[in-house]
């Protein structure tokens, strides 16, 4: 596991997750290997209860802080238990398209 994947996840236990998956999906964009700069995270907390999905980015955001800079994208799933009882798996993620800014 990466030191900054190792971050994020002490960084995310303030929202006292019931479960929590944490992917470094890095190797499935146009990156360096061994790049730490695409992550999904999948959260289970009542820290989201009543909370739209708006809201519950923002409180990952707010957790996370400066670590956001450390990394160019992260895909959030978001739940309560009961959500994720229901749900028990978030959504795969989408093959990347390739290229980047630098192309344009």
């Amino acid at each position: 596991m990466s030191t900054t994947q190792q971050a994020l996840e002490q960084a995310l236990q303030a929202l006292a997750p019931s479960h929590m998956e944490l992917v470094n999906e890095s190797y499935m964009h146009s990156v360096p290997p061994g790049s730490e700069s695409h992550f999904k995270a999948v959260l289970v907390s009542e820290a989201f209860a009543g909370l739209n999905a708006v809201k519950r980015h923002q409180a990952v955001y707010r957790v996370l802080g400066p670590l956001m800079q450390q990394i160019h994208a992260l895909a959030l799933h978001t739940y309560t238990a009961e959500e994720w009882q229901a749900r028990q798996q978030a959504p795969a993620s989408p093959n990347c398209l390739g290229g980047s800014k630098a192309d344009a």
